[in-house]
Formats: C-alpha cells, sequence, structure tokens
C-alpha cells in the first residue's frame, strides 16, 4: 500500500488544476521515454526497476556481511561524495538515534563519513577517534580516482594497515566500484578485498538502492528489506499508471514543471523533523545535478523549520517571489513527549500544557504554510505517517521517478552531469597534475589578477 500522499491544495490558488491537467500528455511522454529507453541518457536508467529486480540472494548476502562488520566494528567509514554516501547518509540518519553517538547500549557501530570533502582538519580529528575506536570501512567510486574519496581512502587504508597489519585491514575494506575496470577496481582485485558493483547503469545520485547505499544502511542496523520493498511498491504504482490521475510522482513532477513555467524557479524543501536533514540534501543533489543544464533548471534549496524560520522565515514571507515550497510532513513521530504545566507559568506557555510537542510543531507548520501561502509562495505537501524503513523507501523512489519526469519534461538530460567537470579540470591545473599544465599558468594569472 502506498503512504505517501500528495497534497496541492496550498498550490491550486496559484496554478489551476485544469492548467495542471494540460501537462498529462508531457507526463505520458517522459514515461515513454523511460520505459522504451527513448529519451537522452537512457543507458543510465538502471534504477528504474532495482526495486523489483534486486533478488534474495544479493539482499542475504549483504545482510550476513554487514553483520560481520557490526561485530568487529565500533565505528564504520562511508568513503565518498555525492550520491556515493548521500543516499546512504540520508536513510541512516532518518532511522537512528538522534545522538546515537552519546547514545550507549546500543549494538550497531557508528557510521561516519569521509571523502565528501577536502578539509584537513576534518580528517585528522577523523584519524584521532579511529585510532581509539575499532573500525571498517567502505570506500565507494565507480573509478577509485575521483579526487575527495580517493585522498580519503588513500590516508585511511595507511591508518587501517598500520593499525591492524596488512591481513586483517584487507578484511575491514569494502570497495563499492566498477564491475570491471578502474584503479579502484584494480586494487580491490589485488588486494583481496571484498567488493560490491556499482551497475554501469546507474548514476551516482540514483545509487541508494545498490550496494552504495544498502551496505552501510544495513551495516546502520536498518532493515534494507522493508527500504527496498517500500521502493518497490512505488515502483509498482508508477508503472502501473503512466498518468497524473491515480500517480502521486506525475502530479508532483506536473506542478513543479507549472511553476517552473510561471517563474518560480526556486522549490525550497521544507521539513519539521530533523531526522530528515540529509534527506534534503540527497534531494538537493539529485535534483540540481539533474535539471540544472543549458540554463535552465529550478534550483533546489532546503530549510528545516521551525528552526529556519528565525533565520531565512523573512526571506520566504517576503523576498523575491521565486520561490515555492515542498514540505515533507510526518504525521506521527516515533516518541511521545507532554509540554508540563507550570505552577508560574512565567513563559506564558500553561495554555499547551499536557499537549503533544507533535501538536504544536504540527499547528507551527500549518501556520507556516497559511502565511506563506498568503505571501504568495505556492504549498506542495507530501504526507507520510511515520519514518521507517518503508516509508522513506516509498520516498526515495517517489523523489527519483520524479526527478526523471521532471527532467524529461523541463527537456534536459536527467542523467549526465558535464557541468561538474569544469572545477575538476582548473582544480587539477593548478595542483600540477600531469595533462593539464597548458592550463597552469593561465589559471595562476587569473587568480593574480
Amino acid at each position: 500500500m502506498i503512504q505517501v500522499k500528495l497534497e496541492l491544495d496550498q498550490m491550486f490558488s496559484f496554478i489551476s488544476k485544469d492548467q495542471l491537467l494540460e501537462y498529462d500528455k508531457h507526463i505520458v511522454s517522459a514515461y515513454r521515454k523511460i520505459y522504451n529507453k527513448t529519451g537522452a541518457g537512457n543507458d543510465f536508467l538502471g534504477w528504474v526497476d532495482l526495486p523489483s529486480a534486486i533478488t534474495e540472494q544479493e539482499i542475504a548476502s549483504l545482510e550476513a556481511h554487514a553483520a560481520e562488520l557490526r561485530k568487529k566494528s565500533e565505528v564504520f567509514v562511508v568513503i565518498g561524495i555525492g550520491g556515493s554516501y548521500l543516499g546512504a547518509r540520508a536513510v541512516i540518519e532518518t532511522m537512528t538515534h538522534h545522538f546515537s553517538a552519546l547514545n550507549d547500549g546500543g549494538n550497531n557501530p557508528h557510521i561516519v563519513y569521509a571523502g565528501q570533502h577536502i578539509s584537513e582538519d576534518y580528517l585528522a580529528d577523523l584519524l584521532d577517534i579511529l585510532d581509539k575506536k575499532e573500525y571498517s570501512l567502505a570506500v565507494i567510486s565507480k573509478s577509485g580516482t575521483t579526487t575527495e574519496p580517493a585522498i580519503a581512502f588513500r590516508v585511511l587504508k595507511a591508518h587501517l594497515e598500520k593499525k591492524y597489519g596488512l591481513e586483517e585491514a584487507r578484511k575491514r575494506i569494502v570497495a563499492i566500484t566498477d564491475k570491471s575496470r578502474g584503479a579502484l577496481k584494480q586494487l580491490a582485485d589485488n588486494e583481496g578485498y571484498v567488493s560490491y558493483v556499482v551497475p554501469d547503469d546507474v548514476g551516482g545520485r540514483y545509487s541508494v538502492l545498490t550496494p552504495v547505499g544498502l551496505l552501510p544502511i544495513a551495516v546502520a542496523g536498518i532493515n534494507i528489506r522493508e527500504l527496498i520493498e517500500g521502493a518497490r511498491k512505488m515502483e509498482a504504482m508508477s508503472r502501473a499508471v503512466q498518468k497524473i490521475h491515480g500517480n502521486p510522482i506525475a502530479w508532483y513532477a506536473s506542478a513543479r514543471q507549472a511553476l517552473y513555467n510561471s517563474g518560480k524557479t526556486v522549490e525550497v524543501m521544507v521539513n519539521y523533523e530533523p531526522r530528515l536533514f540529509y534527506f534534503t540534501e540527497w534531494f538537493k543533489q539529485l535534483y540540481g545535478e539533474s535539471e540544472g543544464k543549458e540554463n535552465k533548471g529550478i534550483f533546489p534549496a532546503g530549510v528545516g523549520f521551525t528552526t529556519d524560520l528565525h533565520s531565512m522565515g523573512q526571506y520566504i514571507q517576503e523576498g523575491l517571489r521565486i520561490l515555492f515550497e515542498t514540505v515533507i510532513s510526518v504525521e506521527n513521530p516515533k516518541r511521545e513527549m507532554l509540554v508540563p504545566e507550570a505552577d508560574t507559568d512565567l513563559d506564558q506557555l500553561n495554555y499547551i500544557a499536557g499537549k503533544r510537542l507533535s501538536e504544536v510543531n504540527h499547528k507551527a507548520e500549518q501556520g507556516t504554510t497559511l502565511a506563506h501561502v498568503d505571501g504568495g509562495v505556492p504549498n506542495i505537501r507530501i504526507v507520510i505517517p511515520e519514518i521507517n524503513a518503508d516509508t522513506i523507501g516509498q520516498l526515495i523512489y517517489f523523489f527519483e521517478m520524479g526527478c526523471a519526469l521532471s527532467g524529461y519534461m523541463l527537456g534536459v538530460n536527467p542523467f549526465d552531469q558535464p557541468g561538474v567537470e569544469a572545477y575538476k579540470k582548473n582544480m587539477f591545473a593548478l595542483l600540477g597534475k600531469k595533462g593539464f599544465e597548458a592550463q597552469t599558468a593561465e589559471l595562476q594569472a587569473r587568480i593574480k589578477q
């Protein structure tokens, strides 16, 4: 049963339902490109049937290996950048204790991340912790030569080998990489690391339901079967209903495109639960890297309310009217806590004494939505009953397919990322990498100016 509900009531004062239904033919066309593999980037559509294609044997193997890694690890390091770590982190942080690093008594290792930037202090601080902890790691890279994770892996591999010796270090390293080529694949074969495949037809930002995401998620103690089953439900719905009526993904993609065509060029994802912070970060990469091409695309941003109402709230309420909001609303929290009554009521909160904090949070959401709509900000609301593996799996597939539909409706290839290479070429030249010498002098001169 699909538990993700889409509500567009607070958008229809900006875009009418009839206007939205005019996009149905574009949805049908986009679906044909996806399922017939006739659109741009059709060699990267392996994610479409990942939930239904994964086998019992593959799931059981991941679970068994994750159990072994949990036994020997107080800390598990995930080395990757972009889609190689964001999907796993998004899922893990939705379903672990907010203060897992301080919450004693758990049987699962603390998951930490490296290779997502080049901060010297961060990596040095991480080594301070790993000196004192039993740990293992997964290095995730199709090529093995992406600068940020390659540097982190070089450092952590040396640390592991010094701490445990060569043989034991090899047992604590997992490589998730290309099936047959690349530097990391060659190293994994030479060293005898346990390795998993990043499918050739799945791009990094769509890879959370491959071993890229599933292994770290399983190591964190999260039920990957339920996650996959949630995604499988959304996949089945999407395949069965390839039009707007009856398909919340299609409604969402159409709403985004209609708002974009009306001048709303920034989508602000809003959550009222801090567990969803990294889910928002994953969303930002998925949509930003997929749509931002050819001087087109909706800019994906994110806020956490009510925190950011005290910082970004002013701009959203009264700034440039180029925004729309997509709110992920969670009906039921995991825990229950009441507002206590106070004898003095100096803070004037006795009027909500005895209410659950979640009720206060929901009223804040409702009041904010109405204020922002009145201020000219359309609102899309995506509702889930609770945060669990099943609903998060549904949301993952919802946004992945929504992104593919949106990209094709926009007229871009939603599966490449040519613009990402520009900074890399400049960085390589400035660092003196062989083959980039011709650019070095020019770039150094521009910097001096």
